[in-house]
C-alpha cells in the first residue's frame, strides 16, 4: 500500500516534469521513502513494546487472582447490589392470635406463615438483598436473599443465558414462575401490599416460586409474542406438593400490541400440570392488561387475571382479581382492586371476596409510602365468617443498583 502511494506520486510528477526536474524529484522521493520506512519501523517497535507491557500486566493479574484464564478478566463484571426494606403500621379489627389461624373454607384450614403484615401495630416485614451480575459472555446470575427476623433464606437464585440463537433464553435455579402478570414480581413491586386472593389460595402469600429450568422463545414477528415453558420440582404445597421427582410443568404464551400511540394491550394464557399427594392438579390461567399514557409519568392501568384449578382431592375452584391504577404524576398514584373466589367445591361459599383501595406517594424513585384500606369477606375465624377491616401505612426503600421493574 505504501509503495503504491509512492509510485502514484512519482507517476503524477513525471507527467509534468522535464529530465533534470525528473532526477531531482527521484532524489526527493527516495529521501521521503527512507524517512517513511524509518517512521514505520519506529511505530512497529512502539506497538510491540506496548503489547509486551500489556501481556506482562495481564499475567501479573492472573497470577495474583489465581485465575486460569488469560482471555477474560472477572474484574470487568462487578455485581449490582441492592437492598430493599419493607415495613408497615397496621390497624385491624381482629386480634393477632385469631388472625394467625384464619381459614378460607375449601381452600385451606390454616394460612401457615404469614410473611407480610401478620400483626396489628408495627411490622418489620423483610429486607431483601438483590445481587446480579454478568458472569461472562454466556451467562448472567441473579439472587434475591430474604433477610427476616427468623433468619436468612434464598428467595431466588438462578443463572440466565446471554448468547443463544433464534431468540431463545434459558434460566435455571430457583426462581419465580413468569406466567401471568403479578407472579414474576416481588412484593415491593406489587401495586398493593397483599397478593390477590386467588394467588394466595392456589400458591401461598408469596406466589409460585420453585427450583427448575425455564426456556423462553421470542417469536420473530412484528407483534410481540413470547412462548415459555418451565419444568419445576413442584414443592408448592397449596396446589402440588409431591416432590418425589420434578412433577410440575408450566406453559404460557404472552403477547402485546399498541392500540393507539399512547395505549397498549397485554394478554397471556397459561396451563400448569403437576402432582399432589392425592393425584394430579391442572391450573388454567388468563390475564389481560390495558395501559394508557397521558404524559411521561401519568397513566391509567387496568390489570386482570383469572385462574381455574382442578385438583384431585379438592375439586374445581376458580378466582380472579381486577385492579385499576391511576398514576397521576411521578410522585402520586391511587388504585382500587377487587378480589373474588367465585367457584368452590361442594356446598362451600362462592362469594369469598375482598375490596382494597390505596393511595401512594413516592418522594423519589427509590422510596414510597402507601396508605391502604382493605375490607375482607373471605376468611373464617374461630368457626365463623368475619368481616375484616384493615388499614395499613407502609414504607418501602430501595437502595443500591436496582433494575427497572417489568412494564
Amino acid at each position: 500500500m505504501k509503495k503504491s502511494v509512492v509510485c502514484s506520486l512519482f507517476a503524477a510528477a513525471a507527467l509534468f516534469a522535464g529530465s533534470d526536474e525528473m532526477e531531482q524529484l527521484k532524489s526527493q522521493m527516495r529521501q521521503q521513502q527512507e524517512t517513511i520506512e524509518k517512521l514505520l519501523k519506529r511505530v512497529d517497535e512502539l506497538e510491540n513494546r506496548n503489547k509486551k507491557a500489556q501481556e506482562r500486566e495481564l499475567d501479573a493479574r492472573i497470577e495474583k487472582s489465581g485465575s486460569g484464564s488469560a482471555s477474560f478478566s472477572q474484574q470487568a463484571f462487578l455485581p449490582d447490589i441492592a437492598l430493599i426494606a419493607n415495613m408497615a403500621a397496621v390497624g385491624r379489627n381482629i386480634g393477632n392470635d385469631a388472625y394467625a389461624n384464619y381459614r378460607i373454607p375449601g381452600f385451606f384450614d390454616n394460612p401457615g406463615e404469614i410473611p407480610f403484615n401478620p400483626k396489628r401495630g408495627f411490622n418489620l416485614n423483610y429486607a431483601e438483598l438483590e445481587i446480579s451480575s454478568t458472569v461472562d459472555p454466556y451467562f448472567d446470575v441473579a439472587a434475591a436473599l430474604h433477610i427476616e427476623q427468623e433468619g436468612l433464606h434464598i428467595g431466588e437464585l438462578f443463572v440466565t443465558t446471554r448468547a443463544l440463537p433464534y431468540n431463545l433464553r434459558i434460566k435455571a435455579g430457583k426462581f419465580k414462575s413468569e406466567f401471568g402478570r403479578i407472579n414474576p414480581k416481588h412484593q415491593h413491586a406489587w401495586n398493593f401490599s397483599s397478593i390477590p386472593l386467588v394467588f394466595e389460595t392456589f400458591f401461598g402469600p408469596g406466589g409460585l416460586s420453585d427450583e427448575g429450568v425455564q426456556i423462553q422463545w421470542n417469536l420473530p414477528t412484528e407483534t410481540y409474542w413470547m412462548a415459555g415453558f418451565e419444568a419445576m420440582q413442584g414443592g408448592n404445597g397449596r396446589s402440588f406438593g409431591n416432590t418425589d421427582t420434578n412433577n410440575l410443568t408450566i406453559g404460557y404464551l404472552k403477547s402485546s400490541a399498541d392500540i393507539t400511540e399512547t395505549s397498549s394491550i397485554l394478554a397471556g394464557v397459561t396451563f400448569m400440570h403437576g402432582k399432589n399427594p392425592d393425584g394430579h392438579t391442572d391450573i388454567f390461567g388468563a390475564d389481560l392488561t390495558l395501559k394508557s399514557f397521558f404524559g411521561s409519568y401519568s397513566a391509567l392501568t387496568w390489570q386482570n387475571e383469572l385462574l381455574w384449578r382442578d385438583k384431585d382431592g379438592t375439586g374445581k375452584q376458580a378466582g380472579l382479581y381486577s385492579e385499576l391504577i391511576y398514576d397521576y404524576d411521578q410522585n402520586w398514584a391511587a388504585g382500587i382492586r377487587y378480589d373474588t373466589l367465585f367457584e368452590n367445591t361442594d356446598d362451600l361459599p362462592n362469594d369469598l371476596d375482598r375490596y382494597t383501595v390505596m393511595m401512594q406517594y413516592k418522594p423519589f424513585e427509590f422510596s414510597k409510602l402507601r396508605l391502604q384500606y382493605t375490607y375482607d369477606r373471605s376468611k373464617w375465624i374461630e368457626g365463623e365468617r368475619r368481616d375484616i377491616h384493615e388499614i395499613l401505612l407502609g414504607l418501602t426503600i430501595e437502595a443500591g443498583a436496582h433494575g427497572a421493574h417489568a412494564f
